[in-house]
């Protein structure tokens, strides 16, 4: 694609807690790529951002760092209502897009996106940075590898209702606005959507990631102490049977995880609160071996390594290993369809799912 280019020249737009716990320390580390430009309305929060961080320019008008020629991404930072106007917008204006999870709250308008992406020839990339994650890296390799035919999958991801003390602990003292933009309505609002969105996208890629495509979901939810526990039954197009366990918070540490069994192997994993920045411990047994091996993963920087991998697509034309716009909207049919299968109490297809999450 962009052969000659050494370096991606990225620009972050929204300067909130996602970027400052994330994006910013990953353009700034990244062996590919650096912080050009970051953009926010908030002229306080993006003044300390740029004393912080030194990105060459910083930008309160979006067109107008879309506009700059040397720009050759975006990543997208927003508010989940404003993911898809941001990204038509800039593939539009001819930049590359990496942007936060879920894509969008409603397939209709993920389609539509979609169709700006194909329209446009440019890359877009979906932040489910646990695709970066050397262990998770390491179980798709044996899948695709020694495992033979997959039987089941269970998969679940379990917030703590003692994540925010360590979250305080390691993530960096989030600097907020009042000038901040954020969308109309209170994302928190509905706790029962908002959990979906923030934590359902992670375990239905994650998923998706290993199994494949999605066909049908059956869907249970139980609502009690101000914790909302899913459980769903999942057939994927392969014939792979699935059960996904969506708890919003546990009385327990961080709990998030897999167990995938195959015709030559079973794979275990256990996954870390993400601000940890720790690779999975994922063990793998082979069957033909008779042993187990688990990879260290060292460098459990995920973000940072989903942007390198993003920008070496662009830069090499290597494939493309995270998310794309399909994973995307297959990601947002899957919320849709399993709140429409905890209403109505019936499986159903994600084919035949519409509006908002």
């Amino acid at each position: 694609m962009e052969d000659q280019k050494r370096v991606l020249n990225v620009g972050i737009l929204g300067c909130g807690p996602i970027s400052q716990a994330a994006h910013f320390e990953s353009a700034t580390k990244a062996k590919n790529a650096d912080l050009y430009a970051i953009c926010d309305v908030a002229d306080d929060l993006r003044d300390r951002m740029a004393a912080t961080h030194a990105p060459k320019k910083a930008f309160r008008d979006y067109a107008e760092m879309l506009a700059d020629p040397n720009l050759d991404a975006v990543v997208i930072a927003t508010s989940d209502a404003f993911h898809v106007p941001a990204a038509i917008q800039a593939l539009e204006a001819g930049k590359h897009v990496l942007s936060e999870k879920p894509i969008g709250i409603s397939v209709e308008e993920v389609e539509d996106l979609k169709k700006a992406v194909e329209k446009s020839g440019k890359v877009l990339q979906v932040g489910h940075m646990k695709r970066f994650d050397a262990g998770l890296q390491s179980a798709k390799e044996f899948i695709d590898g020694e495992m033979g035919e997959l039987l089941a999958l269970k998969a679940w991801y379990c917030d703590s209702t003692h994540r925010y003390a360590v979250t305080d602990a390691v993530q960096p003292l989030m600097v907020k606005s009042a000038n901040a933009k954020k969308p109309s309505g209170n994302p928190k609002a509905d706790l029962q959507r908002y959990y979906m969105l923030a934590h359902g996208s992670h375990l239905l890629d994650t998923a998706r990631y290993f199994a494949g495509e999605i066909v049908e979901v059956d869907a249970r939810l139980r609502e009690r102490f101000g914790a909302y526990c899913w459980f769903v039954d999942v057939a994927f197009a392969n014939g792979v049977i699935g059960h996904l366990d969506l708890t919003i918070s546990v009385r327990m540490d961080w709990h998030e995880g897999f167990q995938i069994y195959g015709e030559k192997g079973s794979i275990l994993g256990k996954t870390y609160n993400p601000w940890l920045f720790k690779t999975s411990d994922v063990d793998i047994f082979s069957e033909k071996t008779g042993a187990t091996s688990r990879i260290l993963g060292a460098d459990g920087h995920f973000y940072r390594r989903q942007l390198e991998a993003f920008a070496d697509t662009l830069l090499n034309g290597s494939p493309m290993t995270g998310a794309n716009i399909d994973d995307g909207l297959a990601s947002v049919r899957g919320m849709v369809a399993i709140a429409q299968s905890a209403k109505s109490g019936q499986p159903v297809k994600l084919s035949e799912v519409s509006g908002a999450v």
